[in-house]
């Protein structure tokens, strides 16, 4: 998403050949729609505690964080998937963040167990580390049996069978890394501000964050089986400070991801102007009637032979290969081991003028998945899965396809 707003900016750039007009405001990077997605509501009441019901508690929270967005960043577009005791759909209330190229998505929920858990904790999509992570998940997916046609809009998803959970874990990675982020500040919150137990940061698959085309996340606030939490999800005090909590979380990770689209966006705008510098000089040089000078070193003559993409060094693999994309540069660097934390056999692809680097070749998604977390244990927090189809890097959808059609 961000890198293909980077590339549209640069080639805006190129065509004013090196004049900006865009202001710093109009960074590619920056926030500008957020989806508040209260779960459950209307005939669903999601979990039950003693006094209480699920869906309450996250529409109240849901419009508290909504009220403070709105007071605290007044360009930034607030949308709701409802602001009052509604039934939508699982399958609408991610339709509205992606008509809505909503830049995070934000599911509120509270949570259900024995009556002795308690604690927050926030999900991202992806494979589910343990059974009770898994429980989770289908307790908040089995909403879809209450839709309408639900066989039909969901291509015979059952929230209770483990294969259909095995086919959605093919389109995790997209958005996974910044998910992660932003849910890590949640609970760094939750932990810090609010003196909630943290539970962490967990994955598991989700139909409303499945269906999303931008970072989501899933919070749980705490557990309305515990009377005590249930008391505390259920007060005006203890709604705000969870909503806060998610503000203040979100206010972090806006400055970030802003501060980091804005240092990108200026070295591409720096080397560009350095760019434009040296053919002006090189015009000036020729309306003069002069030649421009000439380095007589050895090592700036020309080279004749033409460097070769990594990917083009190996053979072209026939059929499909998902590889783990681990960096990403304007300029390109050598693929020693050294440079990539010891890892041997990086290679690199070109795209939209950036240097892509990956690492290792799978056939199946869940080699390349494995490949992925071994990738991000080695230092490269924010590495995801890529695919190539002979030799061609081609979405994650269209590997999709592929996949269904070789079955």
């Amino acid at each position: 998403m961000m890198k293909g707003k980077l590339l549209a900016l640069l080639i805006a750039i190129l065509i004013t050949k090196g004049s900006i007009a865009q202001s710093k405001e109009d960074f590619f990077g920056k926030l500008r729609t957020v989806v508040i997605d209260a779960g459950h509501g209307g005939k669903d009441p999601g979990s039950l505690g003693k006094n209480s019901k699920e869906k309450d508690i996250a529409l109240a929270v849901s419009l508290k964080l909504g009220n403070y967005l709105e007071e605290k960043y007044p360009d930034l577009n607030v949308i709701f998937t409802r602001k009052t005791d509604v039934f939508v759909d699982l399958q609408e209330r991610a339709s509205i963040a992606n008509r809505s190229k909503a830049d995070l998505f934000i599911c509120i929920h509270a949570n259900a167990g024995s009556s002795a858990a308690f604690g927050t904790e926030t999900y991202v999509m992806g494979n589910a580390k343990t059974d009770a992570n898994m429980r989770a998940a289908q307790r908040e997916n089995a909403v879809i049996l209450m839709e309408d046609n639900y066989e039909e809009k969901y291509e015979n998803f059952n929230p209770y069978s483990p294969e259909s959970y095995i086919a959605m874990s093919i389109t995790q990675s997209a958005f996974q890394s910044q998910s992660i982020v932003f849910a890590e500040k949640i609970q760094a919150q939750f932990r810090e501000r609010v003196n909630r137990k943290d539970r962490g940061v967990k994955m598991e698959h989700f139909l409303v964050l499945h269906q999303t085309t931008m970072p989501s996340v899933l919070v749980e606030t705490g557990f309305i089986t515990n009377l005590e939490e249930e008391k505390f999800l259920m007060s005006e005090l203890g709604q705000d400070y969870l909503a806060s909590a998610v503000y203040r979380a979100f206010k972090d990770y806006k400055e970030e991801i802003e501060s980091k689209s804005r240092s990108m966006i200026e070295e591409a705008i720096e080397e560009t102007v350095v760019v434009d510098r040296k053919k002006n000089a090189v015009k000036e040089e020729t309306k003069k009637g002069t030649k421009p000078k000439k380095n007589k070193k050895k090592e700036d003559k020309p080279v004749v032979r033409k460097e070769l993409n990594e990917f083009d060094k190996a053979p072209k693999a026939e059929g499909l290969l998902f590889k783990v994309q681990i960096a990403t540069t304007t300029k390109k660097i050598k693929t020693t081991p050294e440079n990539f934390n010891g890892l041997e056999g990086v290679s690199f692809y070109e795209a939209g003028g950036l240097y892509r680097y990956t690492y290792g070749a799978e056939d199946d998604w869940e080699s390349a998945n494995k490949l992925q977390q071994k990738v991000k244990e080695n230092g490269f927090k924010d590495a995801f899965v890529v695919a190539f189809h002979n030799g061609k890097r081609i979405a994650v959808g269209e590997a999709v396809k592929l996949l269904k059609k070789d079955k």
